[in-house]
Formats: structure tokens, C-alpha cells, sequence
């Protein structure tokens, strides 16, 4: 299964009337107001910890979480904030530690974003353009659960890696790539490592080949035109390679990877 964030995994498992652990993308959203406020931060009373407690409302149920009054409230916001102190040299330094009762996910979702405060602001705001957005897109995401082989979720959270599984698999770009390869190069090739199902399995294979969305996860929008020459082919296994970790590897990493391969 796609793993997609502790709320598909976590919530069937949580005891009755609590809530699961929070999720890679809401905590990507915590750690941004956490920064705008870390010198001193918020009460629970502030509109800023009102509305993202709203806007974790909306994302909640739409990633499987319990629907409900406790979910993700004020109080639950500002909580989180003061987790995030104990990673913070500008809070620890002074000999203070901020709370330590929290998930192994936040100093991840710290490392990978709290020195990058323009990369966590594009991640952050497309984030919330996805939820936001009442788009056919967003009413798809808890429909991508499928079998997606070892496939993990982006850096970026479960709501944009799904916005980019939902374009890797739209049947219309799919076909329209696919005839573009048929009518340029006569074939189905991977454009990693070269395999042809056709030229391998004759017509068994024919047309079967993967379809790659080559832009990075935070700048899929809801409503964006996807172009061909945003998506690339792709045979199984490198299509799994390149999901098969965070961060996710770019198509010319995994071409370099395959020439370093070969030359070794």
C-alpha cells in the first residue's frame, strides 16, 4: 500500500475518543506558524491558532481522521507549536526545553523544513490551496489509496503526493502521452533506463508503460493544466525507484544513477 501519512495507518488503530497522531502535512502547517511566532507564541485564543485549527478540520476527515469537535481544536494547535520548542536552538539555548510529549515526525518535518522558510512556505501554501480548493482533485483524494507498490509519501505530506498520483493517473494524459511517444519515436520506451514492453514481451506488451508528473509535489495546484511535457515515461521498476524514498528522486538522478550503474 502507498504509504500516505499516519492517518490511514493510525487511525483505525487509535483507542476510542482519541484522536490519531498528527500527520506530515499538518504538522508542516503547525511548524510554519510556529516559526512566524516563535519568539513568542500565540495563545490558544488567537485567530491565526483558530484558523489553522479550522483549516486541519477540513483536511482531517478528507485524509480519514474522525470527524469531531476534539479534532485538531485550539487547544490542540498551540499544544503543538510548544512540541516543536524542543528542537529549536533559539528556545533551547537559554536551558529551556518546551514540551516532550509529541511524535517522531515533528523533528523530521523540523529538519527538513525549519532553516528553508521559503521552501516551507510553498509547501505550506499549496497544502492549503489543496484543501481549500473545492475541486474534483480534492474530492478524489481519499479515493488514492490504492496498491501503489512500495511507493512513499513525498516530503511534502499525503494531500499533494495524492494530487501527484492523481495526475500520474489521469487516462486522458496517460493516452495523449503515449501517442505523442507512438507518433515522435514509434515506441513505448522508459526514459530512465530504456526498457520497451512491446520489444520484450511482443504484443502481450503492447502499450503498457508508466507515466511520471516530473514537477515537484508543492507546485501542483488544484486546477493547473498538467502539459505532456510535464509527465515522462517510465517502466515499472523505475517508476517504483523513484518513489521508493523521501525525498523523491528526480528523473535525472535516476538516470544518473542507471549510468553510474552501468559504467561500475
Amino acid at each position: 500500500m502507498i504509504q500516505l501519512g499516519h492517518h490511514q495507518q493510525s487511525s483505525a488503530n487509535s483507542p476510542a475518543g482519541r484522536n490519531p497522531p498528527w500527520s506530515r502535512d499538518e504538522l508542516i502547517l503547525a511548524l510554519q506558524l510556529y516559526l512566524r511566532h516563535r519568539a513568542s507564541l500565540p495563545t490558544k485564543s488567537h485567530p491565526e491558532v483558530i484558523e489553522l485549527s479550522a483549516l486541519l478540520g477540513k483536511m482531517g476527515p478528507a485524509l480519514g481522521a474522525p470527524d469531531n469537535e476534539t479534532y485538531r481544536n485550539a487547544n490542540g494547535v498551540y499544544m503543538k507549536m510548544n512540541n516543536f520548542r524542543r528542537f529549536d536552538p533559539e528556545y533551547t539555548r537559554e536551558g529551556r526545553v518546551g514540551l516532550q510529549r509529541g511524535n517522531k515526525d515533528e523533528e523530521a518535518v523540523w529538519e527538513d523544513f525549519a532553516s528553508d522558510p521559503e521552501m516551507l512556505a510553498r509547501v505550506a501554501n499549496a497544502i492549503r490551496t489543496a484543501i481549500e480548493g473545492a475541486t474534483p482533485e480534492m474530492r478524489e483524494l481519499t479515493s488514492v489509496l490504492g496498491n501503489d507498490g512500495d511507493a512513499i509519501e513525498a516530503m511534502e505530506g499525503s494531500v499533494l503526493t495524492r494530487m501527484h498520483r492523481i495526475r500520474e493517473r489521469s487516462s486522458k494524459l496517460v493516452e495523449q502521452k503515449k501517442s505523442e511517444a507512438l507518433r515522435k519515436f514509434g515506441c513505448l520506451k522508459c526514459e530512465a533506463c530504456g526498457f520497451d514492453f512491446t520489444a520484450k514481451y511482443g504484443s502481450a506488451g503492447r502499450g503498457i508503460i508508466d507515466i511520471h508528473h516530473l514537477r515537484p509535489v508543492h507546485t501542483l495546484r488544484p486546477g493547473d493544466t498538467t502539459k505532456l511535457s510535464d509527465l515522462a515515461m517510465l517502466c515499472a521498476n523505475c517508476h517504483r525507484v523513484v518513489h521508493s524514498k523521501r525525498k523523491w528522486l528526480t528523473l535525472e538522478q535516476l538516470q544518473q544513477l542507471l549510468s553510474a550503474d552501468a559504467g561500475g
